[in-house]
């Protein structure tokens, strides 16, 4: 879950790039990085931490030209130092570099492949640096000093034959125009817009159609799966087919979570989709509890407040709004560890006592992925003074880790996995526990867009829709995405540089 954006304009692009950037920040909070062109000159500024604190005055200052693309990154496995902040660079051929949202299933293959085959250093352990190289490759095997837009497309089509996984990808080629492609599932989001000016067409490339609603472009369209568009540095806008076999398996986990509510992918307003979520949790409340004794509705902000109104007015009961939110402190979902995530809840959320005391209280969230917050939310409403707590997901259980660009923990660190809902209620604290079905939540997604025949669902049925992920390569991301995997590479990193002050 990365947020990427591209633009061509006509005057100098680094503040809009900085204010879309801004408006992806939820996508993450670990990097952000920008690279701008000015002519055959390249400015690049990158570094950990979120936009606002990256970018000062005199970053944005060196940041010169009319086409850029730029990045914020959350970590996953093998990508935790300010070296892997993105953009990417390599030199060869043209100068390209490139910002990714997504992750190869087929890194490892590659990288080994990239060396013996292609002679192709790579020098970090993210698959974007990995992703940049066999693009670059693929454009540099045509050999030809000029290229066009029939160059471009061919390079995108070797990146479909040779990657596997999600991507949404935008490439700055120096001195030709900004290139945006999407892997043939499209799992990944990417959308693109196009405003008028008086000295002709600017186009803008971005993981979510907020970011061009801020910056006064008007939303085109998405970019298809497999499709690649090109923009040329005096913006001309080609687009192309790339794959053989695309279709639509976008991962439904952006409109349960990731994305914005004002957002819009692949058709789909994402809040119409979220009122629906509610509504289908309701329905199945009405269906398997008709006798409750819910006394009022109370969301876990932010993403859950769009469900959890329409599940509210459905059933007829009281919402309101129990929990004040700090927002300078960061999505828990993304927090590095777990002792870190378990201090960080309870200066996220402070509850308001008269929401909660002497009342059956639903608390609706989003998803339930690890359970540590959840169940620490729910004694903060006992805390409160609640009679009883009852908890709603507007997903299914997730049971599962994710393979395409989302660090959800390993199998072992879910609180779903190997439970029951009974056993993940007692796990939580829950007096009760209602999760959405895993059809009512397609439904409740593709209601708003029928071409939309497939979803990635694999977080919550364990079904990966590219086919390559088997259970040797599920061990090996546990290996690399656990708690504990994480602290010993971090340890290791801390003896490793007090070893060179004491060798010093």
């Amino acid at each position: 879950m990365c947020g990427i954006i591209g633009i061509v304009g006509r005057d100098m692009v680094n503040q809009a790039l900085y204010d879309g950037l801004t408006v992806l920040q939820h996508r993450g909070q670990d990097a952000a990085g920008i690279m701008t062109s000015d002519d055959q000159r390249l400015y690049l500024r990158k570094d950990n931490g979120l936009v606002r604190d990256v970018f000062h005055t005199r970053h944005m200052l060196r940041l010169l030209g009319n086409m850029g693309i730029g990045h914020v990154r959350y970590p996953t496995a093998g990508c935790e130092s300010s070296a892997e902040a993105q953009p990417f660079y390599v030199n060869s051929p043209f100068g390209i570099s490139l910002a990714h949202n997504g992750n190869l299933t087929n890194a490892n293959q590659l990288k080994q492949d990239l060396f013996r085959e292609d002679l192709r250093h790579i020098n970090t352990d993210s698959d974007s640096e990995i992703l940049l190289n066999v693009f670059a490759h693929e454009l540099q095997r045509q050999g030809t000093l000029r290229i066009d837009e029939t160059h471009i497309f061919e390079a995108v089509a070797g990146v479909h034959r040779r990657c596997r996984g999600a991507y949404a990808a935008v490439a700055m080629v120096t001195g030709y125009g900004i290139v945006a492609f999407r892997d043939p599932y499209g799992i990944r989001p990417i959308v693109f817009g196009k405003r008028e000016t008086p000295k002709g067409s600017e186009y803008m490339v971005a993981s979510e159609s907020v970011a061009l609603d801020v910056a006064g472009y008007e939303l085109v369209r998405d970019v298809a799966p497999g499709e690649a568009i090109f923009i040329s540095q005096d913006g001309q806008l080609f687009t192309q087919q790339c794959a053989e076999k695309p279709r639509y398996a976008t991962c439904i986990f952006e409109y349960v979570y990731l994305a914005r509510p004002d957002s819009i992918i692949d058709d789909v307003s994402v809040h119409k989709a979220r009122l629906r979520m509610g509504e289908k949790l309701a329905a199945k409340i009405e269906r398997e509890w008709k006798d409750h004794d819910i006394d009022v509705v109370i969301p876990i902000p932010d993403t859950s407040r769009t469900s959890a109104l329409q599940l509210a007015n459905s059933l007829g009961v009281k919402y309101r709004e129990g929990f004040i939110k700090n927002r300078y402190i960061g999505r828990t979902f993304i927090m590095p560890g777990q002792q870190q995530r378990k201090k960080s809840v309870r200066q996220k959320l402070n509850a308001i006592d008269l929401e909660f005391r002497d009342k059956n209280v639903l608390l609706v969230d989003d998803s339930i992925v690890r359970g540590t917050t959840s169940k620490q939310i729910i004694q903060m409403a006992r805390d409160a003074g609640a009679r009883k707590v009852y908890f709603a997901s507007a997903a299914p259980p997730v049971r599962f880790p994710n393979v395409y660009g989302i660090d959800m923990p390993n199998r072992e660190e879910l609180v779903a996995h190997g439970r029951d809902v009974d056993q993940i209620a007692e796990e939580i604290g829950a007096d009760r526990l209602v999760f959405q079905d895993l059809n009512d939540l397609i439904s409740a997604v593709r209601k708003g867009n029928n071409k939309l025949g497939t979803f990635d669902c694999s977080v919550f049925s364990g079904e990966y829709i590219t086919g390559d992920v088997n259970g040797e390569y599920l061990d090996n991301l546990q290996n690399q995405r656990s708690d504990n995997a994480k602290t010993e590479r971090r340890d290791a990193e801390v003896d490793e540089v007090i070893g060179m002050y004491n060798n010093a």
